[in-house]
């Protein structure tokens, strides 16, 4: 009898595997990519991800996502992007999301169109200076 219950139970698990969902596959077709590339507005998101199109005119406020992993890849345009040092008058804006005025020391990278940059969570990142313009393809990786 035993044996029958050990069985039942291995079989039952087994079939709750079975039937647990796969991860959710996030698909979009190329041509809302492209509408969203260049609106720069969102392409998709997930429960541990973000990604959209992005276009800057002018230089923006310093930031640090302590949960969020910034990966950027240039489309076209430039900017003076730092990242590192210190955060110089840093505020929190919203939950795990500082923003500040600038950057005390860091690095400091000049971005042109096919560069990739990934800024880890909790670094401090700056687009310092954007003579004309940028646009950007960005997803954000949010670990829990």
């Amino acid at each position: 009898m035993r044996y029958l219950t050990a069985i039942s139970i291995v079989l039952t698990l087994a079939a709750i595997g079975a039937s647990a969902q796969e991860p959710a596959v996030t698909y979009v077709p190329a041509d809302k990519v492209t509408a969203a590339l260049k609106e720069g507005t969102r392409i998709a998101a997930g429960p541990d991800f973000i990604a959209l199109g992005a276009r800057r005119t002018g230089p923006g406020q310093v930031e640090v996502h302590e949960k969020e992993t910034d990966t950027f890849y240039v489309l076209d345009g430039g900017a003076t992007f730092v990242t590192g040092g210190k955060m110089i008058g840093g505020k929190v804006s919203r939950p795990n999301q500082w923003l500040g005025t600038s950057i005390d020391g860091g690095q400091t990278h000049h971005l042109k169109k096919g560069d990739f940059i990934s800024v880890p969570a909790g670094v401090p990142h700056w687009f310092k200076e954007v003579p004309t313009s940028i646009n950007y393809y960005v997803v954000k990786s949010v670990k829990p």
